[in-house]
């Protein structure tokens, strides 16, 4: 775990440092659509090249899925879960808050959790069993509850998936909850983990998008559920972390919605 945690790190300050080069001069006339509502940049590219080299390079045996390249497919029971650019369309627009997300995990269950925001200059990283951290520094959910609670959602790509995430959204906001998009969900959950925000919400929940942050928030002290209420898991399609206190009452309002 230590060369594994080691690596994570390194291969994440390489691909920020790329990263931050293309922000300062990205044009975006010259972005392109996967879907409707999702775009891909040269940056997402070279980030994913730069990561999926470092991981290759020392654990050529290891399995792959990133968020561009898809699986690579190998004999390890190790699985590295791969966003290169969380929050392109924030890059795109100039917003500075985007991640890069790193996810680790040993027969399917998550061991190490990285999310990295470039321009902040902040290494969020948990390892299963050993607390979530702050460039270095100890951190745990906030005990905020109630009114005063900040809640963040985003949502898969499906109308199924958008129709759902306004739903909850305007129940939430029905039910005195502060709720936004910020347009990064490995950020959001990050969020979530040092006590920023109180919860995020997402139906259609990409493991490449969510894993990492995860496990940050279940080792901050907060709770990781799906929809339904059981623990999140990487085959699961929707996520709620929270700081736990107001995880009951937003599992009501997901269940009200439907």
């Amino acid at each position: 775990m230590k060369k594994i945690k080691t690596v994570a790190v390194e291969a994440a300050r390489k691909a920020g440092k790329v990263l931050l080069k293309e922000f300062k001069n990205f044009d975006r006339d010259k972005v392109k659509f996967k879907h409707k509502h999702e775009i891909v940049t040269r940056a997402d590219l070279k980030a994913e090249k730069i990561l999926l080299r470092e991981v290759r390079l020392n654990f050529p045996d290891h399995r792959i899925i990133s968020e561009e390249k898809g699986e690579i497919a190998n004999s390890s029971d190790y699985l590295w879960v791969i966003d290169p650019l969380d929050g392109t369309t924030n890059f795109s627009m100039h917003n500075p808050l985007w991640s890069i997300s790193l996810g680790v995990a040993y027969k399917d269950k998550l061991v190490l959790g990285l999310i990295y925001i470039p321009y902040l200059e902040e290494m969020f990283l948990a390892e299963k069993g050993g607390g979530a951290f702050l460039n270095g520094k100890r951190i745990k959910v906030s005990k905020i509850e109630g009114g005063k609670a900040i809640n963040t959602f985003c949502h898969g790509r499906r109308n199924e998936h958008i129709e759902k995430a306004l739903s909850y959204y305007s129940r939430q906001k029905l039910r005195g909850f502060d709720c936004r998009q910020l347009g990064s969900a490995a950020a959001e959950l990050a969020f979530v983990a040092c006590g920023r925000t109180e919860s995020i919400t997402i139906p259609g929940a990409n493991p490449w998008d969510v894993a990492a942050g995860a496990l940050l928030v279940r080792e901050a002290a907060g709770r990781v559920t799906d929809f339904s209420g059981k623990p999140w898991g990487l085959g699961s399609d929707s996520i709620l972390a929270s700081n736990g206190r107001i995880h009951a009452e937003l599992l009501k309002v997901i269940k009200q919605s439907r």
